[in-house]
């Protein structure tokens, strides 16, 4: 295998990055920084940073510990190691977690995503502290808006669990529209699938303050337990709760 070939840098779109610190402060191991930002294993850094076919800033180091910043320039076998490029997640939500870039009390979204360093990052889409499930996560600002946008048809899954019987009289009310309290439109029609007495699927075409919740207290009815588990094509399949991937060239050309 030729070695230039081993540290071939990660296409743009499938680049992980957490913002931790200020983008001048952010610092990383260097075995650990060329297996992030690389197509090589850990183990692949190590044996390049040892034969001595690692720079930083055009200075040979043998010394995996090195710590690098973002804006430093690592380059292996002469080819520099480029981080730039627009930041696509999904992350299987747990309860208890916020949908926030920073919080100096609570646990965020982007604090679980240890390991990674980039430009600033933010939610396609948040979900309520209580609430569990698929949450997307990026850097591009135009990819955010066509998810949340009204104006774009983006399909959002939602598992739910309610204090009282789910009458089969609320499918034909969800598909009509419902009038939240201090709106002044209808909800655009949602198709509710009742899974059993109390609980059911609910498929929502846009994004309103804490919408499920207020579908469900306008008729009557208090939802106890929601779970996210599709938004547009992209959905949980493979991800535990807490873990979270890279979205695939697919999946972004989707929305």
């Amino acid at each position: 295998m030729d070695k230039n070939t081993d540290f071939a840098p990660v296409s743009s779109v499938f680049l992980l990055f957490h913002d931790s610190y200020s983008l001048a402060s952010a610092s990383m191991r260097l075995d650990k920084y060329i297996a992030t930002h690389s197509e090589a294993t850990r183990s692949l850094a190590k044996m390049a940073i040892k034969s001595g076919r690692v720079t930083i800033n055009g200075v040979a180091t043998k010394d995996q510990g090195t710590k690098v910043k973002t804006t430093d320039e690592v380059a292996v076998n002469g080819s520099v190691i480029d981080v730039s490029g627009e930041v696509y997640l999904a992350m299987n939500k747990a309860t208890g977690i916020i949908c926030a870039t920073q919080d100096e009390e609570q646990d965020t979204v982007l604090d679980f995503l240890d390991g990674y360093t980039h430009k600033e990052l933010h939610i396609a889409g948040r979900l309520d502290k209580d609430t569990t499930g698929l949450v997307l996560i990026t850097s591009d600002g135009q990819w955010s808006h066509r998810v949340t946008s009204p104006n774009y048809v983006c399909k959002k899954v939602y598992l739910l669990e309610t204090v009282i019987a789910i009458q089969e009289s609320y499918i034909a009310e969800f598909e009509k529209g419902i009038l939240l309290k201090e709106e002044t439109k209808l909800t655009k029609p949602a198709k509710l699938e009742i899974l059993s007495e109390k609980s059911a699927r609910l498929t929502l075409t846009e994004g309103k303050y804490h919408q499920v919740k207020r579908m469900f207290g306008a008729m009557g009815n208090r939802v106890t337990k929601l779970h996210r588990e599709q938004v547009g094509g992209v959905s949980l399949e493979g991800l535990k709760e807490g873990d979270f991937r890279e979205l695939s060239s697919d999946e972004i050309a989707m929305f």
